[in-house]
């Protein structure tokens, strides 16, 4: 099991600040706020992500997943259970995976081995298997919000952020007079 050892919250600092979202580490033993499972694993108070030294890698990537694919009315007044649905949930899974391959010495397939070890459920039994078999409507749920391109990499979006100038077209992109 990986943790939130300081390497890898400055790596998480990095790529999470791309989304706007902010992290807060707090002592070991501290209590965490927003955590809905209990320490030590991440907990979610509107667009900051609470972890410990101690909190599991995977814990905190899919936090900070969830706080990526709410949309922006719940994302505004989150407060340790996330919500959604299960398409939803479906696709933060996928796109903690997506995004450990971005952290240093973490990578997919230490992150899958860590949340098969954690008790993640997926109906093939693992979550290697469930991305190469049963994925494909996370992978359609992740494009359809605009938070990975076509070749299934992170555009580093919220869910419902448009940049500034322009449309969202079911067609093609159009820019803003």
């Amino acid at each position: 099991m990986q943790y939130c050892h300081p390497l890898h919250v400055a790596a998480l600092r990095e790529l999470l600040g791309r989304y706007g979202i902010g992290i807060a580490v707090h002592p070991p033993a501290a209590p965490l706020p927003g955590s809905y499972w209990g320490e030590p694993e991440a907990g979610i108070v509107g667009s900051t992500l609470h972890l410990r030294p101690d909190t599991p890698v995977h814990s905190a990537l899919h936090e900070a997943c969830h706080l990526i694919c709410m949309d922006a009315t719940r994302r505004s007044t989150v407060h340790t259970d996330a919500g959604g649905d299960d398409p939803e949930e479906a696709a933060v899974c996928l796109l903690q995976i997506l995004l450990a391959d971005q952290l240093p010495g973490v990578g997919r397939e230490s992150l899958m081995a860590d949340m098969d070890a954690w008790g993640y459920s997926f109906r093939l039994g693992s979550t290697a298997a469930w991305l190469a078999d049963d994925s494909v409507d996370a992978w359609h749920w992740l494009q359809m919000h605009q938070l990975i391109d076509g070749r299934g990499r992170a555009t580093f979006r919220l869910r419902d952020a448009t940049p500034a100038g322009t449309t969202v077209s079911c067609n093609r992109p159009a820019t803003m007079a």
